[in-house]
Formats: structure tokens, C-alpha cells, sequence
């Protein structure tokens, strides 16, 4: 699904085949999740690509490694220029880009100097798909901010996410929905909230979620249309009576919910403010600032 004999990925500043890449069983990565990464995705248009916002994805991949103690050893516009090469090694252009920041042989608590770097990119298509998502809260918590830097993303996080998510597909449903440590609506297991309730949209606001740039991207556009958003803390009673909500990540891009917990919303989705955003997006993503740098 990611890579056949084809695909060449890049590693600790060598371009490699991907059957060929390999990482040292003992690294603290593996073992402990000390480790961070990205998702990014390509889009095409007129003049080739465009990766989408490449430098917040890879500013937040520098802070992510700065929190967790990692050296990373590229700087933001290196980065970025490595994964407009990626693309053009393996004939890509609409695309999803995963960097990935290991670490070497430690068995100890604590960091190591041996830093590597892992760059590949796959077609994938929507993370949660096109159809109407029907959502359970789950009964696992988003992490408390004091045990973890939750605004990073680590490796070891993404256990939450995957307990979250398996529990929800188990019990029938789509995807999941997690609560913080107070009872308040956080996000779902790898994309931020929003619900819309009298055309005006709420979404919790930084302190127990991964502000997504995805999230932000929405938030922006929502303000060139003159659609109100509220950062505020919420209670799952209180989303039982919007008209419409939805996810948004770089991997789901913008994902319609049908029901949660069995709680379908009333307002119809193709004429809601969200779907409107959707729209806005898939134009967005296909331009910014760094428009033009690969033709393929």
C-alpha cells in the first residue's frame, strides 16, 4: 500500500529504494516513542504541485523535536526542499508526505545524540473517506497536558489514538470522539472538532488538543466568510443539539459527521458552513507561498 520497487524514500541524507531502508531494532523510537512526525499532503495543479503549507507542517516538526529533546539536524527550508525532491524521485504529484524523526540505539530515559531523519510519500486518499461519519465518544480521555507536551506530535501519543479508534470500529462505529480530563469535548483520534449550531461554529480551543494546521487553515477561511468561529470549552450534551459538525486533519482533510453517540444532527450538510469551508479548502490547497517549486 505504501511503497513497492519503485518508490524511493529518502533517509539521513541518502535517496534509497524503500525495500531497502532500515532502522536498528534497539532504536528508543521503537521501544519508548520518543520519536515525532508529520502528515502533509501534495496537491496538483496548473504548474505541477503544491505541497500545502510545507513550512507550518515542518516549523511544528521543529518544535515537536525541541520538546521531546531531539537535535534535528535540517533546517525548515531544507526540509521543505527534500520533500519537493521526494516528489519529483517517485512521479508524484497529488500526495501524502510522512517525515519521521527516530532515534537510535538507547535502551535508557533519556535522549540520544543519534538522531535520523525518514522522509516517504504514498497516494492516500482521504483518511476517514466521503461518507457521513457515524461517531462514538470514546471512552478513553485525551491525555492530561501536565503528563505530556499534547500541542507536539509524538510518536508514543498516537497509542491514545489507536485504543480510541479500535474501540469505536469494535463497537460499530466510524471513529471516535475523546473528552479531556474534565468531561470537555477534545477531538477525535487524529483530527480536531468542529460542530455548527445558528451558523456559528465551535471548536475547543488549545490546551488539551493538537491545534491542527488544519484547523487553523478552516479558521481562516471561515473568517473570509464572515462565518463566526468560538474557541471555548463544550460538553458532549451541548453537540447534541448542532445542526451540523464535522473533522478536520491533513489526512481527512474536512469530514462530514452524521450522529454521535446515535445523535443525528438535523441540518443538512451541502448547504451547512462547513461543507461551504470544504469547498474553500480544496481551492486553498492547491496554492500558498510555495506554489511553483516542482513541475512533474
Amino acid at each position: 500500500m505504501y511503497y513497492d520497487q519503485n518508490t524511493t524514500v529518502f533517509l539521513d541524507g541518502k535517496w534509497i529504494a524503500a525495500g531497502e531502508a532500515k532502522a536498528d531494532l534497539y532504536n528508543q523510537t521503537m521501544h519508548y516513542g520518543n520519536g515525532v512526525f508529520e502528515g502533509i499532503r501534495a496537491y496538483q495543479n496548473a504548474d505541477g504541485c503544491n505541497i500545502f503549507k510545507a513550512k507550518e507542517h515542518f516549523e511544528r516538526l521543529q518544535y515537536s523535536a525541541t520538546k521531546m529533546h531531539i537535535g534535528l539536524p535540517y533546517s525548515v527550508e531544507e526540509l521543505i526542499h527534500i520533500s519537493y525532491e521526494l516528489l519529483d524521485k517517485n512521479d508524484l504529484t497529488n500526495a501524502y508526505i510522512r517525515p519521521l524523526v527516530y532515534l537510535g540505539a538507547n535502551m535508557s530515559l533519556m535522549p540520544t545524540d543519534e538522531v535520523h531523519v525518514f522522509m516517504a510519500a504514498w497516494q492516500w486518499e482521504k483518511y476517514l473517506g466521503d461518507t457521513p461519519l457515524r461517531v462514538i465518544v470514546s471512552s478513553y480521555q485525551r491525555p492530561n497536558p501536565k503528563s505530556c507536551h499534547v500541542e507536539a506530535k509524538v510518536v508514543g501519543h498516537y497509542t491514545n489514538s489507536i485504543l480510541a479508534t479500535t474501540e469505536a470500529k469494535k463497537l460499530g462505529y466510524d471513529e471516535a470522539l475523546l473528552l479531556d480530563m474534565h468531561g470537555n469535548v477534545a477531538e477525535g483520534s487524529g483530527a480536531n472538532f468542529f460542530y455548527e449550531k445558528e451558523g456559528i461554529l465551535y471548536t475547543p480551543p488549545a490546551g488539551n488538543i493538537l491545534p491542527g494546521i488544519t484547523r487553523a487553515t478552516i479558521m481562516e477561511l471561515a473568517k473570509d466568510l464572515s462565518i463566526h468561529v468560538v474557541e471555548m470549552h463544550f460538553t458532549i450534551e451541548e453537540v447534541y443539539g448542532a445542526d451540523n459538525a464535522f473533522f478536520v486533519g491533513t489526512a481527512t482533510e474536512v469530514a462530514p459527521i452524521e450522529s454521535v453517540n446515535g445523535e443525528t444532527f438535523k441540518g443538512s450538510w451541502e448547504e451547512s458552513a462547513g461543507h461551504s469551508l470544504y469547498l474553500m479548502y480544496r481551492q486553498k490547497v492547491q496554492y500558498n507561498e510555495y506554489q511553483g517549486l516542482t513541475i512533474v
